[in-house]
């Protein structure tokens, strides 16, 4: 492999080859492949005169906007460590994610907060704005392949949140990222990215691995002005491919059930972050058609499965499956010794694929925890027919899915049991139709003393963040106990909410 064909070469070769044609469109303003090449390529000659060199770390804050964008392919250019930082984050989880490990934080005025500045008081703060575009000069990704090119943080929900670590290596291979590794059902699947609605945050993975696949094959990537609403955004900026979570797709679901909006634009709506309900996705297939596609995967390894409405014509049993492996993916479903099983089977999921991650940033217990000889252990349940259809049947981890992220029940419980009124305190996940999940918590107070349920949300958003923060809280005399004397917390779901 050329070193000029590391992540991300590509992505600047294409460029090259079609400056007039536009790669964002936001509003009115329109930037082609060209302008946006010499903002990379800007971006880079500053970032260099600022010092920055590779392998050293990067943090990122900025808006959904080309610039955004743009410095941040501009520090992988230069072979750096990009580290994003979602919007939301707790002081706590800024000091872990900002404060350490970092050269420099990279911001802009959307994204500028007095706890991020606080967090990053030791390193270089560079504003991303004109003072930091450089000299135009030519673009060539220095990336060195065994150097981490993106650590992407977890929701923090375990206490201190865990670093999803990719090489360059990784990126270089990536199924999204590659075009002359595309095979057929990636070409396919590119072909719809005419026009791919940009929002949420440059800091997933997901988003920006979907956004490969729109410019690497001469798509746009429309950002809408505000928040967009669903489905009247894809009417309205004549969108042909999107990624959806659950909740989202369920909503766009029920407007349609009520309205006429025009979604013939529409040619792929991935649908991503938990299962979708076999009834749910038999409804987007015939209110939607063919564009929808259920996707199943993780941060720590891209998508591993697809599924589409021709799977289900074909096989309507697979309309309660994940779908079948995808470019470049292996999957196993092994029993407790870690041995494979037969096809039908339920055991633990397992996978590999050549963009995985590395392992978890500074934390080697966990990277030996889920990472074995080359193999991602995913701590999902499931089972593989005798075509390759992956069906999910519950997880070997205590967590629940809220709007696509994921959150650590343990936690959760500990935050809620450390109140002074408190005794015992439980928290269960259940599938909720507006956000795919939910946390619901149980609450045995002390003896004789009331609890304030406000002041235990409180607790829950100062440690671990607002959206680890239960959907319901019930107050409850005593657990059930299951046959084998440990509490029965599914049982506590039948339990009345006093919430």
């Amino acid at each position: 492999m050329s070193s000029t064909s590391v992540f991300p070469q590509a992505l600047l070769d294409s460029f090259e080859q079609s400056p007039d044609t536009p790669a964002f469109e936001h509003g009115s303003r329109v930037v082609t492949r060209g302008e946006a090449l010499e903002l990379i390529a800007r971006f880079t000659s500053g970032l260099r005169a600022a010092g920055l060199r590779a392998g050293q770390g990067v943090a990122i804050a900025t808006g959904v906007t080309p610039e955004g964008f743009a410095v941040q392919t501009a520090a992988q250019v230069l072979g750096c460590r990009v580290v994003g930082v979602r919007p939301g984050l707790t002081p706590a989880q800024l000091a872990v994610i900002v404060g350490r490990d970092i050269d420099a934080l990279l911001v802009d005025e959307s994204a500028e907060t007095p706890e991020l500045l606080t967090a990053a008081e030791s390193v270089k703060v560079l504003r991303v704005g004109p003072e930091l575009l450089g000299e135009n000069e030519k673009p060539v990704a220095q990336g060195r392949l065994e150097d981490i090119a993106v650590v992407t943080f977890t929701s923090g929900s375990t206490g201190t949140p865990k670093g999803v670590a990719l090489g360059y290596q990784a990126l270089t291979e990536h199924w999204a990222w590659q075009p002359a590794r595309w095979r057929a059902h990636t070409t396919e699947l590119a072909s719809g990215y005419r026009r791919y609605l940009l929002f949420g945050t440059l800091t997933s993975l997901v988003i920006m691995e979907h956004l490969g696949l729109c410019l690497l094959s001469g798509g746009t990537a429309v950002i809408p002005v505000g928040l967009p609403v669903f489905p009247q955004v894809i009417e309205e900026l004549k969108i042909s491919a999107s990624l959806v979570t659950v909740p989202r797709l369920y909503q766009v679901l029920d407007v349609l059930r009520e309205e006429s909006v025009d979604v013939s634009s529409w040619q792929v709506l991935v649908v991503a972050g938990s299962p979708v309900a076999p009834h749910r996705l038999a409804e987007a297939f015939e209110r939607i058609g063919t564009a929808v596609r259920q996707a199943y995967g993780q941060t720590e390894l891209g998508v591993l499965t697809w599924l589409s409405a021709e799977d289900v014509r074909q096989w309507p049993e697979t309309l309660g499956s994940v779908g079948r492996a995808g470019t470049d993916v292996e999957i196993e479903v092994r029993d407790d010794a870690g041995q494979p099983v037969p096809a039908g089977a339920v055991g633990e999921i397992w996978a590999r694929t050549p963009y995985q991650l590395s392992g978890y940033w500074r934390d080697e217990k966990q990277t030996a925890e889920v990472l074995r000889d080359g193999w991602i252990r995913t701590l999902d349940l499931g089972h593989l027919d005798e075509r390759g259809f992956l069906y999910l049947t519950g997880r070997a981890r205590e967590v629940v899915i809220v709007n696509a992220i994921i959150h650590y029940i343990g936690p959760i419980e500990r935050v809620l049991a450390s109140h002074p009124d408190v005794d015992q305190a439980y928290v269960v996940g259940a599938p909720d139709e507006h956000t795919g999940e939910a946390s619901h918590a149980f609450i045995v107070p002390m003896d004789g003393r009331e609890v304030e349920f406000d002041a235990l949300r409180a607790m829950v958003v100062g440690e671990l963040g607002a959206a680890a923060v239960p959907a319901t809280f019930t107050a409850i005399t005593s657990v059930p106990v299951a046959p084998g004397g440990k509490p029965d917390k599914r049982a506590l779901l039948s339990l009345p909410s006093a919430d």
